[in-house]
């Protein structure tokens, strides 16, 4: 089976936020992302609002119509958000101040009480939830306790290793492996705990299909190399070419 598509569409609404106006809408690419095959849409709605909005999150709702994927830190205000607007899955993720973009998975394991009773009360709100993680069994296995019914597989670290002149370094492609192979671990462990996979952060055409080999993952959330290539291509065009590597390992 072809894992999942959810296109990120986080950076439209940057572009938009640079200059506080109405375009590019995020309404508009979700629409786009879907025509062309998406399968769900994810935005990020962080405590800093430097993209997605309150007011974003809320169109969105009423306009998507394939699957919406809200991520958040696991706040009471963004708990309370979420319980509100009902997203279909609420994926529960870090967020550091000043950071660029997310820097790794979530801290399960230290910050156990707050997940366990944010997952509960997105549960009892009948919304699917997942935790970002990296792909380390004790954090895995803390989110299983914690009564996720999905992890996703941090791929950063996997991602870093095959950009530019790191991908064809031995270095490069020894680190890549390594990680694959981590990945590849984690994700059988997290199905063995009964949960779902999904993987993301940093993926391309190119280094997205040994990921789509490994059959655990069921999902990918992917947002800027396809916001990236769509400047070249269109967007439409993008979330197909992404579509067509995640489907090429399973047409050998």
């Amino acid at each position: 089976m072809t894992a999942r598509l959810n296109v990120n569409i986080d950076h439209i609404a940057t572009v938009r936020q640079a200059r506080r106006t109405i375009e590019p809408s995020v309404v508009a690419a979700a629409m786009i992302c879907e025509a062309a095959g998406a399968d769900g849409i994810t935005v990020h709605l962080r405590q800093d609002r430097r993209h997605i909005q309150d007011s974003d999150l809320e169109i969105l709702r009423g306009a998507v119509s394939t699957y919406l994927n809200l991520e958040i830190a696991a706040t009471d205000e963004m708990i309370a958000l979420a319980e509100r607007v009902r997203p279909d899955a609420v994926s529960l993720v870090p967020e550091n101040p000043g950071e660029i973009t997310t820097e790794g998975g979530l801290d399960v394991i230290a910050n156990f009480d707050t997940i366990r009773d944010a997952v509960k009360k997105l549960g009892t709100a009948g919304i699917f939830v997942s935790i970002f993680v990296d792909p380390d069994a004790k954090q895995i296995e803390a989110a299983a306790r914690a009564g996720a019914a999905q992890i996703e597989i941090c791929t950063a670290e996997y991602a870093e290793a095959t950009l530019g002149s790191r991908a064809v370094h031995a270095k490069g492609k020894e680190k890549a492996d390594l990680e694959l192979n981590r990945i590849n671990s984690a994700a059988q462990f997290a199905q063995s705990h009964g949960l779902v996979v999904a993987a993301g952060h940093g993926l391309t055409t190119k280094n997205v299909v040994p990921l789509a080999a490994i059959p655990q993952i069921t999902e990918f959330n992917i947002g800027h190399h396809i916001i990236s290539r769509s400047f070249f291509v269109g967007l439409h065009n993008a979330v197909r070419e992404m579509l067509a590597a995640i489907a090429s390992n399973k047409n050998k």
